[in-house]
């Protein structure tokens, strides 16, 4: 396992049936902005204040966790009722408002990820179909470099790596199994620019050996990683909280997708930027989000579920 895997480890979903081409959609999309949640950085919020944002950062923790035991619990970060869901009473909690997530079509007679006859979780869908859209608001980022259906070439990719970092990483990716690469950018009204890729690999013993997406990873706008702090406490509490019910899992729910969540380290100069991994099967999903000052906590985490979820 490399050091991806090492850290935060989020459920597959529930399994689902064989299904026929038609998928049935992922629930509606989370509820809309408001400002954004103040990150770990960031000065001590009243008690109040903070008492609600991390209510709000441990249930998302819980929907993580939760994912393998009962997918519906899944429903509480893409419905707008955030006042229905304990420790979401606050309202502009910081989420975006993203489109009605739909599960892309599969080729006649193919599997589901991970289910019972592809427990490897190959993913059979055009790997465009799979990146999450953009939220409500957001505008493309023309800095992302894509070319037809999406598809972004291994060099343009590597433009996210620091100069040191793209050479070793190009050997790996050429010779190590990488079939695709898909890329969605955006920027939303408060300035923050999310790059996705989608990495599309030959099996997932290639994408376990993948070394871009660890603490030591040198970024090109963030050389120096660290683990999210207010991700990995979360799961923590939340864990500690579930115990019975996350030991009943058992190993089924850390077989699914893998989640590590970084964010750079201080001093972060004009922008910060956040880093997300997703390993899921055959495909290793990456999510960056930069702004000037503090990179918001709340979507960032939204973002890498919600990503985790169409992979799932």
């Amino acid at each position: 396992m490399t050091e991806q895997n090492t850290a935060e480890t989020a459920p597959e979903q529930v399994p689902v049936e064989r299904a026929p081409v038609e998928q049935a959609p992922v629930e509606q999309a989370p509820s809309g902005a408001g400002t954004a949640a103040p990150s770990v950085e960031s000065a001590p919020p009243a008690p109040k204040d903070r008492r609600a944002l991390f209510a709000a950062l441990r249930w998302t923790a819980a929907v993580v966790v939760f994912a393998a035991v009962a997918s519906a619990v899944t429903y509480g970060i893409t419905r707008p009722e955030r006042t229905d869901v304990p420790g979401l009473s606050t309202r502009g909690d910081g989420r975006w408002t993203y489109p009605e997530l739909v599960k892309p079509q599969l080729p006649a007679g193919a599997a589901l990820p991970f289910a019972e006859d592809n427990r490897e979780g190959v993913h059979y869908a055009g790997l465009n179909q799979l990146l999450l859209p953009a939220p409500a608001g957001a505008s493309a980022d023309p800095t992302l470099k894509r070319e037809k259906d999406e598809a972004v070439t291994v060099d343009a990719f590597l433009e996210e790596y620091r100069d040191g970092e793209r050479e070793k990483l190009k050997t790996q990716l050429v010779n190590d199994g990488l079939r695709q690469i898909a890329g969605r950018g955006w920027t939303t009204p408060d300035g923050t620019r999310t790059h996705i890729y989608l990495l599309r690999f030959d099996g997932p013993g290639f994408v376990d050996a993948f070394k871009g997406c660890t603490v030591s990873t040198g970024l090109a706008n963030a050389p120096v990683l660290e683990t999210d702090p207010v991700w990995s406490e979360a799961k923590r509490t939340q864990r500690n909280d579930l115990g019975s019910d996350v030991a009943a899992a058992g190993p089924s729910w850390r077989s699914g997708h893998d989640v590590t969540l970084y964010q750079e380290a201080k001093p972060t100069g004009d922008e910060q930027v956040r880093f997300g991994c997703v390993q899921s099967g055959d495909i290793q999903a990456l999510v960056l989000q930069t702004r000037k000052g503090q990179a918001p906590v709340v979507p960032f985490h939204q973002t890498l579920i919600l990503q985790s979820q169409l992979l799932g």
